[in-house]
């Protein structure tokens, strides 16, 4: 089945909004905007790409392939498409509630196609992650916006990748 899949968000994972200072983070412009980013997240995901398939799952879609992975010395990445996505049949409910932090999931789903994945945001519904506990082919990582990915969350990623569900190969 080959590596499960790290769905990586940009803005509040790889950009946090007010790293503490000294923490290493450079400013970028990019696209008008002011992009922290911090050369050691580029040496993690250099770690986690020997465990898992890294994809971009961002609003950046495209860009973060264009703008930020030369920065992080990341290759081109598969990207998730959130931009135009219709509803399918068989996709997962949302609530009312959830419809801004959940917008997402369908998407991650079916670009997964029943694959393993990781998936580290700051913006997931608590009932998603809550469901996804005890699941053994999905890990969902939520990161606080503030700081964004720090070194225990790749450990965590380390320590247990997502794998097949029982009975599957």
């Amino acid at each position: 089945m080959g590596k499960p899949l790290l769905f990586l968000d940009v803005d509040g994972v790889l950009n946090p909004a007010a790293p503490p200072p000294g923490a290493g983070f450079e400013e970028h412009d990019l696209l008008g905007f002011r992009v922290l980013l911090a050369p050691v997240h580029g040496v993690w995901l250099a770690e986690l790409a020997q465990v898992y398939e890294l994809c971009w799952a961002t609003t950046w879609e495209e860009d973060a392939n264009t703008h930020l992975a030369p920065l992080l010395g990341l290759p081109p990445l598969p990207v998730v498409r959130f931009r135009g996505y219709r509803p399918q049949p068989g996709d997962p409910r949302v609530r009312l509630m959830e419809l801004l932090s959940g917008a997402k999931w369908a998407p991650l789903l079916r670009h997964a196609g029943g694959r393993p994945f990781a998936w580290v945001d700051d913006v997931m519904p608590f009932r998603l992650v809550r469901n996804s506990v005890f699941r053994r082919d999905r890990l969902l990582l939520p990161i606080d916006p503030e700081l964004g990915l720090e070194r225990y969350h790749v450990d965590r990623l380390l320590a247990r990748p997502p794998r097949g569900r029982r009975g599957r190969s």
